[in-house]
């Protein structure tokens, strides 16, 4: 009995033993997350956590891991990035101590895929998001309203598109809202004035349009206010100077014109402004605030005196007034800031000692009219570079570092490997040695050497000037892409002591800094202008728009002229681009290598390798090639033999841009013009393909030289296509003119002509996005060719056989041999009429009236065809047609104009998109040429950036006096006939494509030449 009563007391006094054990272990363990936040305790919860993982694009999350109030992070298998961030932070001072709540979540430069979760109102005690630098799409979902504590929201460098929701305005207590650098468009809510406790608002590098709306006056908390890069219009508004807390205003170029309020300038608080590429601002501004750190008025049109009061800010640690038309003296440089930027004005006055000695901030003061005395120091910090009143002779070129002699030989060429070492590249004729360019850079930097220098303006966060690819390039990539030199405002390069003459420039560039392999650098834009020789030469430069993505090589070429021995290449950033990508404060210009070389030393690359070998050289003439031009323009080829016609061309082509091949070189490389090698066949010769020593693949259009029309068409289009360079418009590499033969040589278009994908015949299947792209992209390269190129021309000939795609699928626009140069006095053709039926305009076709609404009629066809699918006639069963923009205009009439739209899509298009493409192409091909947009208005409309005109019913294109069956009827060698056109307009008819397909599709094709002068007053 005892043992019973032994055992039993020894049984409670173990149970006893091991509760308070596990009282005690659990008193003193580390407080619990809510059941409602904790995956251990709720399995609702559980199920929030992934959800909230899987919308943001997270495959792999570990809730088995622990605690996340605990390890401060969530468990998740993504690639990582030196900055990534993953925080979780929590609040445990609930129910005393014992209850944790999550409060911020911070996931940050990790490349999530996915969209901003709605799950995230689970976690109703959060208070701030930061999703920074991920590639989430989509828009802020309106349900995280409904959570009472979240204040903070920051989503900068997404991918995230559309308008801004209204319904932030429900955000009740949200104070800071950061959606910098996305895809959001349109006008900014007038909800967004109801966001009362915003202490900081950041819209910049967006696509916003419209002015900002008043109701935003009611922001009389903010702090920070930042929308440049965008799209805005009107005025800087007043109500901003009624905000009294505002620390912070950042405008670079954000569309909105001056003046700037003097309210904004009496702001007690305001520490930083930066306002940057507008114009309606005149004179100084007077500024009261104290607190002033940095102050940027730059490219503003600020005019007058710098007053004096400037230099005397005391807390001023940046003053940039680059860029302005300000004038007057200034002899207070001891007592400028540690960063000061005058340079790009009409300053002047002497520079004494004392704005050198023991100066150590970083000015810059080139391009101004200053004295200095003889013998000043020529300091790093202090750039004085063409900032004499000498500046525009060698002598004024470097004040400060003693007179430049040159040699009794000047240079002729000169090559420059930007940001890196000595170089050699080595190709199949010659070696070329890349001078190094590493010398120690500062905010404010000019270096020079034996005959050039460069010459760097602003500041880059940690000194950085110098960067290599953040990933690994392709092998086959030139040495001289593994560096690049970039510049935070201004980046100069001049050549000096060189030889008068006509010059070719070459300027490399590959955008290294972002790689699209990394799906958050994906959204980073990097935007500057081009100067040469003090022209801006190209606006808006985008390298990765322009190489159709990054690690990819671009060069764009200038001709230019050296008068005075000297050469300059500017890079300026107009405060457009991205500035968070790959990281706060990269922006700026960037460029990889530079080449330049006198026309009679710039020797041909592709030689032939025969018993003789012989370089060619390539011939580049800048007056000469304006009189070809203006010459060619009007068609005046006066030759009465062959060989006479031969000479002339040969002459003709050597004044202008243009690689001159021999016929040998280009028989060789197309293998004695195989059949095997022939891609096409055109109105006026072959086309082949060929493959150049360094592996080029090109197309080569034989042309005989025994028709005057061939002859004509052929020096047509290298007089118009030489000096042209855009993205959208097939490269001319040169020409061959011999042996009685007439070649073109163009860059090689791997996937053919947009009318061979849209027939069905090829393999490609184009879908909504890329046809997108396609038409966007014709629109640019017309818009070009009307307004963009130094020699503005019509091209005549718009049609889908026209436009070859590249291997991504870009639109090149070829068939320059009909351009015309335009002629603004002159709107009738003297000469003839060529184009393509279907595609031409009726004023062009019946009257002759030639004017860009010509192409833009043209584009408006090929718009559609584009969106349908089909040709531009449809074909019947009674064997007559039906024109397909009369088709459109049916099913518009009967509300089934969607009806067009191409099956073979399968329903797999952007609805607005393709609507707004149909709107686009109907306006277009309006009949009366003064209804039609310009180019430039077509672009806009199909990118969205403006409102389409209101399509209005139009009757037949060409009338009922136009019959294509009584076209195809006429006798061609018949030149009396009148083929129904007009009474006046004898026309004679040729079956077959226009002289300069590249790569023909429609035999059919039919192109008319009238032998009538249709500016005679008969008409």
């Amino acid at each position: 009995m005892s043992m019973i009563i032994f055992s039993r007391f020894i049984l409670f006094f173990t149970i006893t033993t091991s509760v308070l054990t596990a009282l005690r272990t659990w008193a003193a363990s580390p407080a619990l997350l809510h059941p409602d936040e904790y995956y251990l305790f709720d399995y609702y919860t559980v199920k929030a956590l992934e959800e909230i993982a899987s919308t943001l694009g997270i495959t792999k999350l570990n809730l088995g891991y622990g605690d996340p109030c605990d390890i401060k992070k969530l468990k998740i298998d993504v690639s990582q990035d030196p900055g990534s961030e993953n925080i979780i932070a929590c609040d445990c001072s609930f129910n005393n101590s014992r209850t944790c709540h999550i409060t911020e979540l911070t996931l940050k430069t990790l490349s999530l895929p996915g969209k901003l979760p709605p799950e995230l109102v689970k976690l109703p005690h959060l208070r701030w998001i930061s999703l920074v630098r991920n590639y989430l799409s989509g828009t802020i979902p309106t349900e995280w309203a409904s959570m009472p504590n979240l204040t903070s929201i920051l989503v900068g460098a997404n991918n995230l598109s559309g308008p801004l929701p209204a319904g932030l305005q429900n955000f009740k207590n949200l104070t800071v809202l950061a959606v910098e650098a996305n895809q959001f468009s349109g006008p900014i809510p007038d909800e967004i004035g109801n966001l009362t406790s915003l202490t900081r608002l950041n819209l910049g590098s967006n696509q916003f349009t419209g002015s900002l709306p008043t109701s935003l006056a009611r922001l009389v908390n903010l702090e920070d206010f930042r929308i440049s890069d965008n799209r805005f219009n009107g005025i800087i508004p007043s109500f901003i100077g009624e905000w009294p807390q505002l620390k912070k205003i950042y405008l670079y170029a954000s569309g909105l014109k001056g003046p700037i309020p003097d309210s904004i300038f009496r702001l007690k608080n305001l520490q930083d402004l930066r306002v940057t590429d507008i114009t309606g601002i005149d004179s100084f501004p007077n500024i009261t605030s104290k607190s002033m750190i940095t102050l940027i008025l730059r490219n503003v049109s600020l005019s007058g005196q710098i007053p004096s009061y400037v230099w005397y800010m005391k807390g001023l640690k940046t003053l940039d007034l680059s860029f302005n038309n300000l004038s007057g003296e200034v002899q207070s440089l001891e007592k400028a800031p540690e960063h000061t930027y005058l340079n790009g004005n009409m300053l002047y006055g002497n520079i004494g000692f004392g704005a050198f000695l023991n100066n150590e901030s970083y000015i810059d003061l080139s391009y101004n009219n200053f004295s200095y005395p003889s013998g000043c120091p020529d300091k790093s910090n202090i750039n004085t570079y063409r900032s004499s009143y000498l500046q525009k002779n060698l002598t004024g070129l470097l004040p400060c570092a003693g007179p430049i002699k040159c040699s009794c030989k000047y240079q002729r060429s000169l090559y420059i490997n930007c940001g890196g070492d000595n170089i050699v590249i080595t190709n199949s004729s010659h070696k070329t040695t890349y001078q190094a360019d590493n010398g120690e850079t500062k905010a404010a930097t000019n270096q020079h050497n034996e005959n050039w220098g460069v010459s760097s303006t602003g500041y880059l966060s940690k000194d950085i000037y110098f960067i290599t690819p953040s990933f690994k390039l392709s092998e086959d990539s030139p040495t001289f892409y593994k560096s690049a030199r970039q510049a935070a405002q201004s980046l100069v390069y001049y050549a000096f002591c060189l030889e008068n003459g006509a010059y070719n420039v070459k300027l490399h560039f590959m955008e290294i800094q972002f790689s699209d392999e990394v799906p958050y650098s994906r959204p980073g834009r990097r935007i500057f202008d081009i100067y040469v020789q003090g022209e801006l030469f190209w606006t808006d430069f985008n390298i990765k728009e322009e190489a159709n993505g990054t690690g990819k090589p671009v060069v764009k070429e200038a001709n230019v002229n050296v008068a005075n021995h000297l050469l300059e290449i500017r890079l300026y950033w107009a405060g457009k681009g991205t500035t968070l990508i790959p990281k706060r404060g990269n922006h700026g210009p960037i460029i990889s290598a530079i080449s330049l070389c006198h026309s009679s030393e710039y020797l041909l690359y592709f030689t032939e390798k025969t018993k003789h070998q012989t370089s060619y050289p390539l011939i580049f003439g800048i007056t000469g090639a304006l009189v070809s031009n203006y010459a060619l323009g009007f068609g005046i080829i006066r030759s009465e033999k062959i060989q006479g016609r031969q000479e002339q061309n040969r002459t003709r082509a050597q004044g202008l841009q243009t690689v001159c091949f021999t016929w040998r070189q280009l028989q060789a490389v197309t293998n004695n013009f195989d059949e095997a090698n022939k891609l096409g066949e055109g109105g006026f010769g072959s086309v082949f393909k060929g493959e150049l020593s360094d592996g080029t693949i090109i197309a080569v259009k034989q042309l005989s030289s025994k028709s005057c029309q061939g002859n004509r068409e052929f020096v047509n289009e290298i007089g118009m296509i030489s000096g042209l360079n855009h993205p959208n418009l097939v490269k001319l590499y040169g020409c061959c003119v011999e042996k009685n033969e007439l070649l073109l040589v163009y860059e090689y278009m791997e996937n053919n002509s947009l009318a061979l994908a849209l027939s069905g015949k090829s393999s490609l299947k184009l879908d909504w996005a890329t046809r997108q792209k396609i038409c966007v992209g014709i629109a640019r390269g017309i818009d070009f060719l009307h307004q963009g190129s130094m020699i503005r021309m019509v091209h005549r000939d718009i049609k889908t056989t026209n436009v070859l795609l590249d291997a991504d699928l870009n639109a090149n626009i070829s068939d320059f041999g009909l351009a015309r140069l335009h002629e603004a006095e002159h709107t009738h053709i003297s000469t003839r009429i060529a184009g393509t039926i279907g595609y031409m305009a009726p004023e062009y076709a019946l009257y002759g009236q030639l004017t860009e609404k010509a192409d833009v009629f043209s584009f408006g066809v090929v718009a559609m065809e584009i969106v349908s699918g089909k040709s531009n006639m449809k074909q019947t069963e009674s064997s007559d047609h039906i024109w397909l923009i009369n088709w459109a205009l049916t099913l518009q009439q009967t509300g089934d104009i969607m009806e067009i739209i191409d099956p073979v899509l399968e329903g797999e298009f952007n609805r607005k998109e393709a609507e707004r493409m149909i709107k686009v192409a109907l306006v277009c091909t309006n009949s009366s040429p003064l209804s039609r947009p310009t180019m430039s208005e077509a672009v806009q409309m199909l990118e969205g950036e403006t409102e389409i005109t209101q399509v209005l019913s139009d009757p037949g294109l060409y009338g009922n006096d136009w019959n294509i069956s009584k076209l195809r009827g006429t006798d061609t060698h018949d030149s009396s006939s009148t083929s129904g056109l007009t009474d006046q307009t004898a026309t004679t008819m040729k079956s077959s494509v226009s002289g300069a397909d590249l790569y023909p599709l429609y035999p059919e094709s039919m192109i008319l030449n009238s032998t009538v002068d249709f500016s005679s007053p008969s008409l």
